[in-house]
């Protein structure tokens, strides 16, 4: 009797250890018969190689962009939680007490009736819950498979709040910002993904983290 073929269990049991999380083989998309299959192709290729963004943004053949787009915003916005609590060791309420990057840019904090300031840490935390509710909104998003043009069109708002919590983290705890994204590699990602997708204006995107970007700073400082 010809041996079977062992089904492989892509699931982490109680107890994995961290060098064996997510030890299984690669599946091909076609082969992730899930709901929930865009979410985790994303992730397969982040775990495969976190530094190679072109592949973590190169959506399968005949994938819908509304729902590559969607996907990829929600596990930034999970990564970002990461950074957000790397931040909360240094970044509290006495020494940042405005949600700033350079000294041209203070953002008011949209968590409120009326948007006010806040004490950068709080804006972090506020933006995250603020995207996580919209993210996971019935309302806007009842499906991981099909989403409305009306509701793609808010992503780029989210894009917008979320983007700065990297300028504040590069702008005002260098260092930690750099250990971060040497493991993750999240801002450069970030900054690749809404640039393909135009869902930030250049303008905006003012942590110089790609190569063009860090060609025309060093230009501006001749």
């Amino acid at each position: 009797m010809a041996n079977e073929a062992v089904p492989i269990i892509r699931r982490n049991r109680p107890g994995t250890k961290s060098k064996d999380w997510c030890s299984w083989e690669d599946e091909s998309f076609e082969e992730m018969d899930s709901t929930l299959a865009v979410q985790q192709f994303i992730q397969q290729a982040i775990r495969k190689d976190f530094t190679n963004v072109e592949e973590i943004l190169n959506p399968p053949e005949g994938q819908d962009e509304g729902v590559w787009k969607y996907e990829h915003l929600r596990q930034f916005c999970m990564e970002l939680n990461g950074l957000a609590v790397k931040l909360q060791v240094e970044c509290n309420p006495e020494t940042c007490t405005q949600m700033t990057a350079t000294e041209q840019w203070i953002f008011l904090c949209a968590a409120h009736k009326t948007p006010k300031e806040c004490p950068a840490i709080d804006y972090t935390r506020h933006t995250l819950d603020g995207a996580a509710c919209l993210l996971n909104s019935n309302k806007y998003f009842p499906s991981r498979v099909s989403i409305k043009d009306s509701s793609v069109a808010k992503l780029g708002s989210v894009c917008r709040r979320v983007y700065r919590i990297f300028s504040h983290a590069y702008f005002h705890h260098r260092s930690l910002f750099d250990t971060y994204e040497n493991e993750t590699y999240l801002c450069r990602r970030f900054t690749q993904f809404v640039t393909k997708y135009n869902l930030m204006s250049k303008d905006n995107l003012i942590v110089p983290i790609m190569e063009d970007q860090q060609t025309l700073e060093g230009e501006s400082e001749a």
